[in-house]
């Protein structure tokens, strides 16, 4: 598995903008990429201004596909305007024979 984390910074409020946009990016993703397997979106109990995603796929092609679908494009652009920073990083699941 190819697993994708990102951290947002969002624009002081703008949350209660931000979250429905990033809802609908996760359930698109989950219902229109057959390589997407997780899409978490999480919340900070430090502060409202942090959003934190985990998404799990298939493989690094399958992410790759994910930032071509107009979904995560229409996103990006909405988004952009209430996001002070954003942080991608990438792993590789090693654990998942456990599972």
């Amino acid at each position: 598995m190819f697993v994708v984390t990102v951290t947002f910074g969002i624009k002081s409020g703008q949350i209660d903008a931000f979250l429905p946009k990033i809802m609908e990016n996760a359930r698109l993703s989950l219902s229109l990429e057959p390589g997407c397997k997780v899409f978490d979106v999480c919340t900070s109990p430090r502060g409202p201004g942090e959003i934190f995603l985990y998404e799990q796929y298939d493989n690094e092609g399958a992410f790759e596909t994910h930032k071509t679908m107009q979904h995560y494009l229409d996103f990006s652009i909405d988004a952009e305007p209430l996001i002070v920073e954003k942080t991608v990083k990438t792993y590789l699941l090693k654990n998942q024979e456990f599972n």
